[in-house]
């Protein structure tokens, strides 16, 4: 019970003892240093439009999603080698509370697409990426897991737009841009090898030519969101040189043109500590059909522009993970009570709630301000080029 219905104890009316929660609470409209910034870096009919579906994101953060977050972290996904035929399928089952937050993502928000076309919420233009990554923000307060498949579906959009031809481009991003569930193509990429991680050089996967297109061979250790429906990742061409200079990008389309499944397993899913309700797992490439995205012996610096929106994604989510904790603080703080009072009117509490404070409200800042440096620089500001090295 709790402290807005007081319980009845040897006839007397009393709070509850146990704190309250901010699940419940729209996590918009209790966050006015996020309006502020929002104010601060967006244009006034930019934010009127916005207004009402920030406050909707906000509600669902802190109700339906958070709901459906618990239901599918505690029921992961689960591989399927086969199917009931004998066939190797590697298909993925997830629970429909995952299917449900897909939809809300990818369908009704279009997260994926904010940034690469009109139409999105009502917008013509496409999304600033204040906006973008405000809505985020305010949907990772709910789900943490399922951010990873909408940032590099985001992400991968971005490389094939930028450095795809136009035959893969017309090919790809119709399905990539897709607002159906049924015919949306996600994005991923798959980097990491056990040679390979940080040192992304020592990398083994090998890329062989095959008439017009080529085909990749060798493992990749940990790949999120593993199902996905078009994976970037790094090879290294027969006869390239070693290190980063001889890797190129390449997209790894999970079905053919054809229909039938690509040349590569999905071998195991990890057991993961946290983003349970998303699939990573490994992969064996065995002779896979891949597209070349860019220059040949230019995949590294390609695909570090994907790094790098990663990042800032990545920022993103930790001010949202730590504004989730600073919600939960406030929310016990306040409903709490102690020697007759509660305990958030504690001078002591109260220097503890402000430690806490201070580091969100600056994760948030910096992310925003970040964002916005990134929209001057695609505008050809050289100063904020400049700012967005550092």
């Amino acid at each position: 019970m709790n402290i807005e219905t007081p319980s009845l104890q040897h006839g007397l009316q009393v709070p509850s003892l146990l704190a309250q929660e901010s699940a419940g609470a729209n996590f918009y409209e209790i966050d006015g240093a996020f309006r502020s910034l929002l104010q601060l870096y967006l244009a006034p009919d930019v934010r009127t439009k916005l207004e009402p579906h920030f406050a909707r994101l906000g509600a669902l953060a802190g109700g339906r999603l958070d709901e459906l977050a618990r239901t599918a972290d505690q029921n992961p996904p689960v591989l399927e080698p086969r199917d009931r035929f004998g066939r190797d399928e590697d298909s993925i089952r997830y629970h429909p509370a995952y299917r449900e937050m897909e939809r809300i993502a990818f369908g009704d928000f279009q997260f994926h697409a904010m940034s690469h076309r009109g139409g999105v919420l009502g917008l013509d233009a496409r999304m600033p990426a204040v906006a973008k990554y405000g809505f985020q923000y305010l949907f990772v307060q709910g789900e943490f897991g399922i951010m990873c498949p909408i940032s590099v579906t985001d992400t991968s959009i971005h490389l094939v737009r930028r450095y795809g031809s136009e035959e893969l481009k017309s090919y790809l991003l119709p399905r990539m841009l897709s607002a159906d569930m049924a015919t949306l193509w996600k994005g991923t990429q798959f980097i990491t090898e056990k040679a390979g991680g940080s040192d992304v050089g020592a990398l083994e996967t090998v890329a062989r030519r095959d008439g017009g297109r080529w085909r990749l061979y060798g493992d990749k250790w940990f790949c999120s969101h593993t199902d996905a429906e078009v994976a970037l990742m790094l090879a290294r061409p027969e006869g390239a040189p070693d290190g980063t200079r001889g890797l190129a990008l390449f997209a790894l389309p999970r079905y053919l043109e054809n229909g039938t499944r690509n040349s590569y397993r999905i071998v195991r899913l990890k057991d993961k500590l946290g983003t349970r309700s998303m699939a990573s797992g490994e992969i064996r490439l065995d002779g896979a059909v891949a597209y070349l995205v860019g220059a040949v012996d230019r995949g590294f610096k390609q695909m570090m522009d994907q790094v790098n929106l990663s990042r800032l994604s990545h920022g993103v989510r930790a001010a949202a993970m730590m504004r989730r904790c600073l919600n939960e603080a406030l929310a016990a703080a306040r409903s709490r009570y102690a020697f007759g009072a509660a305990v958030i009117e504690r001078p002591l509490m109260r220097r503890q709630l402000m430690k806490i404070l201070v580091p969100t409200e600056q994760a948030l800042s910096m992310a925003m301000l970040a964002a916005q440096t990134m929209d001057k620089d695609a505008a050809g500001d050289n100063q904020a080029r400049a700012l967005l090295r550092i």
